[in-house]
């Protein structure tokens, strides 16, 4: 498999997936055809939302085509050289996707050697499943099992900044209590402004600054840029 999952897609001063676009050209290389999902975008409809994909690749030689414009999705699905599901609320998203019945087809597609590209939402997507996303449940989804192209978990946005004065938890302490109900899994926190990159076997951590694993009873790990010789 081949995957390049995003934390986010905006840096701030930054244009529309203006930090990642050196990795997403060379990601997609040899891509024609890219298929967008755009069900994660709530306050935005999807015909802005693929416009604004559109508009932030066009300089790439590809042809994105926004899912929800074509008829047989899973023919679409099964014809795109790559898949990429952008963010937004990942409920929504898994939402639509289960009660299309598009989980089993994409994930079939992208083992098959279809490129995958996620960021934030589109990134909890690649993972067994939405639990260690930051969203709202907005909506109710048949179960919260992702695509599993990954066997780790992925916080997108992560962040261990706290507000003055503020009680509220830290994101550290609700991966940890995700960590007691889920003794068995690992949690990657990813910074806004790095992703992770996965080659057939080999992972690796890209972008500016550090990341995290999580563990149940085990001292967090700090991750620098480069190849993950971590077990999962």
């Amino acid at each position: 498999m081949q995957l390049l999952l995003l934390s986010n897609s905006t840096m701030k001063g930054q244009s529309y997936l203006g930090w990642p676009q050196k990795h997403l050209q060379s990601f997609l290389l040899g891509v024609k055809n890219v298929l967008f999902i755009p069900y994660a975008g709530v306050t935005i409809n999807y015909d802005e939302y693929t416009d604004s994909v559109k508009s932030a690749l066009i300089d790439l030689p590809v042809n994105i085509t926004g899912i929800h414009t074509v008829y047989d999705r899973i023919e679409q699905i099964n014809a795109a050289d790559c898949i990429m599901i952008g963010g937004g609320n990942t409920f929504s998203l898994l939402n639509s996707l289960q009660n299309g019945g598009l989980v089993e087809p994409i994930n079939d597609a992208i083992k098959k050697g279809t490129k995958y590209i996620g960021w934030s939402a589109g990134a909890n997507m690649a993972c067994p499943s939405i639990k260690t996303t930051n969203d709202m449940p907005i909506e109710q989804p048949l179960s919260f099992d992702a695509l599993g192209l990954v066997d780790f978990q992925i916080n997108p946005h992560f962040t261990n900044e706290t507000i003055p004065n503020h009680g509220g938890e830290s994101r550290e302490l609700r991966l940890k209590e995700y960590l007691v109900m889920n003794p068995k899994s690992t949690v990657i926190g990813l910074p806004e402004g790095m992703l992770i990159e996965v080659d057939e076997d080999s992972i690796f951590l890209k972008g500016d600054g550090e990341a995290y694993i999580f563990k149940q009873g085990a001292k967090t790990q700090i991750l620098q840029p480069g190849k993950l010789e971590v077990s999962f």
